[in-house]
């Protein structure tokens, strides 16, 4: 039976966008939509695909060894086998591949969006990252920035038309808890990456703790940048308020022994640690990037703070450990935010309503 539905991906690692694609499986109506899954390039990850497989869904990948050329005759022969309704690209650099393997069909062709429209268009490449920031004409972002950066953005090489449909969060899988440590602990999880700059983390730390306030940082995650971030630490005299867990698996659990979560990046685009948090009932501190002021009320949920405002963002750090009852309150107050919102049902509405809107007749 011919899949209705392709999804195109680049690799299935243990990322935000590879998670999100999994829900949206995990969710839809498998069976009235029969979804199937392309990966680009399988050889850099695999953390999803057994799940995937679990489900039901059929997974198709390609040789590493292809060149890009080859790989993307190959997509074609694929899509004119299974002759799906739907392909969706669910990366930028594959955005391009998904329209032209559709190009003199009926089938519709979708594009994603997946964090800063501009740095996708540049880190994709000079050439794919044009192709595939116009190509397909109808795209998904997962946030309102990157909508306003689509706007902004000069020349041709932008999709013609735009829907903003944030991240879904499993919500049954983070439990809410009112147990706050005795300490103030707060946690960061993400990417040792430039673009997630933790090294204003480090910074307010430094600042909070020069203010004589007791608490304990832990960051959960890998990257190039951690000894970097380490000997920052060293040189500001907090490396003994750091812990570097590296990759967890359990960030529910890590999630419910904090007091809240900072984050501190530069580009996002709807960040899922930011949704676990709030579904874990703890309060969010984070800077203004993607889809974060959509999820943080501020003041409410938690705080936001513009990037590069290196005072303030200390300045949140410290009331939230200053005034615990504050946080609790915060974080009750998020996941009752999360769960009218962003569950998944909500985001496989949102997905259809956008192939709908693009004239399938699912």
């Amino acid at each position: 039976m011919h899949p209705r539905i392709l999804y195109l991906i680049g690799q299935l690692r243990l990322g935000g966008y590879e998670r999100q694609l999994y829900y949206l499986l995990q969710a839809i109506d498998r069976h009235r939509y029969r979804p199937a899954v392309a990966v680009w390039n399988a050889a850099q990850g695999t953390a999803f695909a057994e799940k995937i497989k679990a489900l039901g869904v059929p997974l198709y990948t390609f040789s590493e060894h292809l060149a890009v050329h080859e790989k993307m005759m190959a997509l074609r022969r694929l899509v004119k086998a299974l002759a799906p309704e739907v392909v969706h690209s669910y990366s930028f650099y594959t955005n391009f591949p998904a329209w032209w393997c559709t190009l003199g069909t009926d089938m519709i062709s979708i594009g994603s969006i997946r964090n800063n429209f501009l740095s996708d268009r540049q880190q994709a490449g000079n050439i794919l990252g044009r192709l595939s920031a116009r190509w397909p004409s109808i795209q998904i972002c997962n946030s309102l920035a990157a909508k306003q950066a689509v706007a902004e953005a000069a020349g041709p090489f932008k999709p013609s038309r735009l829907s903003v449909v944030p991240n879904g969060l499993d919500i049954q899988h983070f439990k809410a808890t009112s147990d706050l440590p005795r300490t103030p602990q707060l946690l960061a999880v993400g990417r040792l990456y430039p673009q997630k700059r933790w090294d204003r983390l480090v910074d307010a730390v430094a600042e909070v703790h020069k203010r004589g306030l007791s608490f304990r940082v832990r960051h959960a995650g890998e990257g190039p940048l951690r000894q970097a971030l380490e000997d920052q630490a060293k040189r500001l005299g907090v490396h003994h308020l750091i812990e570097f867990l590296g990759v967890r698996q359990d960030i529910p659990t890590l999630l419910a022994q904090s007091t809240f979560l900072v984050h501190t990046a530069d580009e996002e685009g709807c960040p899922n640690v930011v949704m676990e948090a709030m579904a874990c009932a703890r309060a969010v501190v984070a800077t203004d990037a993607g889809h974060c002021p959509a999820l943080v009320e501020h003041g409410k949920t938690g705080f936001v703070v513009k990037r590069g405002d290196d005072h303030n963002l200390a300045d949140c750090i410290a009331t939230l450990i200053e005034h615990p009852d504050l946080a609790l309150s915060m974080g009750q107050t998020g996941r009752v935010k999360i769960e009218q919102e962003f569950g998944l049902n909500q985001l496989v509405d949102r997905t259809v309503r956008t192939y709908a809107e693009a004239g399938w007749k699912g």
